[in-house]
């Protein structure tokens, strides 16, 4: 599940979402209402052991839906995600509860 640390006010929260190094990509992308599911505005970053991070800041007392973007094309779910819901393509997204 993604991490998160609510900040003092309660109304932000820093979510840190991770994606491991069993995806087996060379980048990765995080897509999602939080960006307009724009491929190419967060990049997540590599760490040494393959696996992949990215913190952004949402508002708190919602959910949001998201998915990864591996290599480009592959788009994959968050395989500890909170929770997921049907999208209308057919598929599923993560979501997490903030």
């Amino acid at each position: 599940m993604p991490k998160k640390e609510y900040r003092e006010d309660g109304e932000t929260c820093l979510v840190t979402f991770e994606l491991p190094a069993e995806a087996g990509a060379q980048e990765a992308y995080l897509c999602g209402e939080f960006n307009s599911w724009d491929q190419t505005c967060q990049p997540m970053t590599a760490r040494e052991d393959g696996s992949f991070s990215l913190t952004l800041e949402l508002r708190a007392g919602r959910s949001y839906r998201y998915r990864y973007v591996l290599d480009g094309a592959n788009w994959v779910n968050d395989w500890l995600a909170d929770g997921y819901q049907v999208n209308p393509y057919g598929s599923e997204d993560s979501v997490v509860e903030v």
